[in-house]
C-alpha cells in the first residue's frame, strides 16, 4: 500500500497524506488537488474506491454511422469523454450496412429513458431523408444535438465543420503549388456535407484559377474505393491535383495514381479531408484537412446539456474551421 501511495503521489504531484485523505473520503482536501488525485488512479490503471466514484447524472446516447471510417471512432471518443466529465453515462449505437437502422437505435434509447441524443452524420445530412423523426423527438421534449449535417427544418443545435471553407483551403494551397488542373473527388451530393464541398470547390476554382469556373468533380462513395474510381476519371481529364472528400478517398486516388504508372506527388497531388488517426505514417504521409473533432465533439455536448438543463441552447449551426495541415502527398504541379 505504501508504494502505491507513493506511486499515485508522485502522479499528482502532492504528498502521500494527501493521497490517504483523498482515497478515503476526508474533508480538507481542495477541488482541484482532489481531481489529480482522481486523475493519478486513473493514469496509473488503478481501480477507484467505490465511493468515489461519480454517479451518473443519466443516459445519453450517441448514433454513429459506423466505425470502419477512423473518423467516426475519433468522433465517438472525443463525444463520450466530454459526456463523462459532466457526468453522464455514454451509450454508442452504431450503424453497419444492413444492421440496424438509426430509428431502431432511437427507439432502444427512448425505451432505456435517455436524457439525450447526439446524432453524428446521420439521416439529418440527408437531404432527401424524412426530417420528421428529429422533430417528433423534439415534440416530446428530448434533447438532441446534429452533427455534421445541418438540416434548417429542425429546431435543434448543429455542430459542423466548415466544409465550404475546407474546399478553399485546399484549392489555394494546390494553387500556390503551381496547380491549375484541380479535380475534387467527392460523395453523393445528397448529403449537405458534400453539397457544401462541392460549392467550396467551385467558389474557389472560379476566383483563384483562370479558366476554372467550369471544374472537374466526381461523385463516388465515401470509400478507399470510391475515391479510386474517382481518381481514375479526374487523372483522365488532365487533373494533375485531386481533393478528397475524405482520407479513405484520399487513400484511393494515391491507389489509382500509382495503378496508372504515376507518383504522389511528383504526377498527381493528393489532398484528403478529416487528419485521421495514422495519416501521418502512410507512403505518402498525406496532406489533409483537420476538423476540430475534439473541439467540435466539446460543443456538442456542452449545447445537450444545456438542453437537459433546462438552457436551451441558440437553435443554430456551430461551425469549426478546419486547419491544413501539410505533409508529403502535395507538392509542386508536374511541368
Amino acid at each position: 500500500m505504501r508504494a502505491r501511495l507513493a506511486d499515485i503521489a508522485e502522479q499528482a504531484g502532492v504528498s502521500e497524506a494527501t493521497v490517504s485523505r483523498v482515497l478515503n473520503a476526508k474533508p480538507g482536501v481542495a477541488d482541484a488537488t482532489r481531481q489529480a488525485v482522481l486523475t493519478a488512479l486513473d493514469v496509473l490503471g488503478y481501480e477507484r474506491p467505490s465511493r468515489l466514484r461519480r454517479k451518473s447524472a443519466g443516459l445519453v446516447g450517441l448514433i454513429v454511422p459506423e466505425l470502419t471510417n477512423p473518423i467516426f471512432p475519433a468522433f465517438a471518443q472525443a463525444i463520450e469523454t466530454s459526456l463523462a466529465r459532466h457526468g453522464y453515462t455514454p451509450v454508442l449505437c452504431t450503424q453497419t450496412p444492413g444492421g440496424v437502422h438509426e430509428d431502431d437505435y432511437t427507439q432502444m434509447l427512448l425505451e432505456r429513458s435517455v436524457s439525450g441524443i447526439v446524432f453524428v452524420s446521420g439521416l439529418h445530412a440527408d437531404t432527401l431523408a424524412d426530417h420528421e423523426r428529429y422533430r417528433a423527438l423534439l415534440a416530446r421534449g428530448l434533447p438532441i444535438v446534429l452533427v455534421n449535417g445541418y438540416a434548417d427544418d429542425v429546431e435543434a443545435p448543429c455542430v459542423s465543420c466548415d466544409d465550404q471553407a475546407a474546399a478553399r483551403l485546399a484549392v489555394a494551397h494546390l494553387v500556390s503549388l503551381g496547380h491549375t488542373r484541380i479535380g475534387l473527388a467527392v460523395g453523393p451530393d445528397r448529403f449537405v456535407p458534400a453539397v457544401r464541398k462541392i460549392a467550396g470547390f467551385r467558389q474557389a476554382m472560379a476566383s483563384l484559377v483562370p479558366g476554372g469556373g467550369d471544374p472537374c468533380i466526381e461523385r463516388s462513395l465515401f470509400s478507399v474505393e470510391g475515391g479510386q474510381a474517382a481518381a481514375v476519371r479526374l487523372i483522365a481529364r488532365g487533373c494533375t491535383a485531386v481533393v478528397c472528400g475524405s482520407d479513405l478517398m484520399a487513400l484511393g486516388a494515391v491507389r489509382a495514381a500509382r495503378e496508372l504508372g504515376l507518383s504522389v506527388p511528383g504526377d498527381v497531388s493528393v489532398v484528403g479531408y478529416d487528419d485521421s488517426l495514422l495519416l501521418g505514417f502512410t507512403d505518402p504521409p498525406l496532406t489533409t484537412l483537420r476538423q476540430s473533432v475534439d473541439g467540435m465533439g466539446e460543443a456538442a455536448v456542452r449545447a445537450l446539456v444545456d438542453e437537459i438543463t433546462g438552457q436551451p441552447a441558440p437553435r443554430a449551426e456551430y461551425l469549426f474551421r478546419p486547419e491544413l495541415v501539410v505533409r508529403g502527398s502535395t507538392g509542386p504541379a508536374p511541368r
